[in-house]
């Protein structure tokens, strides 16, 4: 039995790169050696690792066959091409970057779907996907067992850190320009972010969809085993750092029991539901965590098989790290 896996980490100097390694370390996950991958700028920085800075080398010129585990982040492009010589060299593979599409290889959410990897030796990728999709998916779960799902309509307010660490860096300067009375010249957004609300975050089709509002839809309804679901998604950039927060309205195919939901979601793994007296916020409750909350269960106003909530995550550590480094574990089980 091997004593150890190694494993290299694609996009290492990126926010969830880097959130990917602290978890690693956090969960002693059995490493026998550590690659930390990147290109352009970010070969020959640093990343900190059990007290030590591991230097980042460079992922073009990196040879898998020494690793036994890949896990791809950020740039998509470079992603697609390490994912390639990744497989060739027999690694497992969790990707984080949306770079294969989603027909192509499976999303793995631990809490909801890891019964996919049963007996399947033969799944060796999967993809982890969006922080968002990631939140639904162990939210919604419970509530299809209790209820159905015919429809669910969410629209997902997205922290610049969706963006990396440039949207972090964007509304720190912006907020700095303009409590100072400085002119404001946006950059990574195009235009102002602090103290603003963006109405898409990223460029849309010619249907007026983002492709992260695309991507959550196939990602949902694959995770919950419903390829025929109704999913309406918009996505929306809030001046937050860190944190998502999720507005979800969902009709079942039954009358709804708030009471009953609530009961199923704080029995589910990976939740926390603040009571209705009460609600989580991003900032103050999800940042940090490795749970998502869940508050304001409420059923509809006008239809007794509605149901509204509202959903926290913590976006970079939650919905992006944790997610990946426990798919890996799945995939890697044999070493474990």
């Amino acid at each position: 039995m091997p004593t150890g896996v190694g494993v290299a980490v694609v996009g290492a100097v990126s926010l969830v790169g880097e959130a990917l390694v602290e978890v690693l370390e956090e969960r002693g996950f059995p490493l026998a050696e550590l690659h930390l991958l990147d290109h352009e700028e970010g070969v020959g920085q640093s990343v900190p690792f059990k007290g030590r800075n591991l230097r980042v080398s460079d992922a073009q010129r990196f040879d898998f066959s020494r690793t036994q585990l890949v896990f791809l982040v950020g740039d998509a492009t470079l992603a697609a091409e390490c994912h390639v010589k990744a497989m060739a060299a027999g690694c497992r593979v969790v990707d984080l970057s949306g770079s294969i599409p989603v027909a192509q290889q499976p999303c793995l959410v631990p809490e909801v779907n890891a019964a996919l990897l049963d007996g399947s030796a033969g799944v060796r990728s999967v993809a982890s996907p969006l922080p968002e999709s990631v939140a639904l998916a162990i939210a919604l779960a419970p509530i299809r067992q209790q209820l159905g799902l015919r429809r669910v309509t969410v629209t997902a307010c997205l922290p610049v850190s969706s963006r990396g660490k440039a949207g972090v860096k964007e509304l720190a300067r912006q907020t700095t320009e303009l409590l100072n009375a400085r002119p404001l010249e946006p950059r990574v957004f195009g235009r102002q972010i602090a103290f603003n609300m963006l109405a898409q975050t990223d460029n849309v089709d010619a249907q007026g969809h983002g492709e992260q509002e695309r991507r959550l839809v196939e990602e949902l309804r694959q995770l919950l085993d419903l390829p025929e679901l109704t999913i309406s998604a918009t996505f929306i950039q809030a001046p937050t750092f860190f944190g998502e927060s999720l507005v979800v309205s969902l009709e079942g195919s039954c009358e709804a029991d708030a009471q009953a939901l609530s009961s199923a979601l704080d029995a589910a793994p990976g939740v926390e539901v603040v009571e209705s007296d009460d609600y989580p916020t991003a900032v103050g409750d999800a940042a940090g965590q490795d749970v998502i909350y869940v508050g304001r269960v409420r059923c509809g106003i006008c239809d007794p098989r509605e149901v509204n909530l509202w959903i926290v995550s913590d976006n970079v550590r939650k919905g992006a790290a944790l997610n990946a480094v426990r798919s890996g574990e799945l995939l890697i089980k044999e070493y474990l």
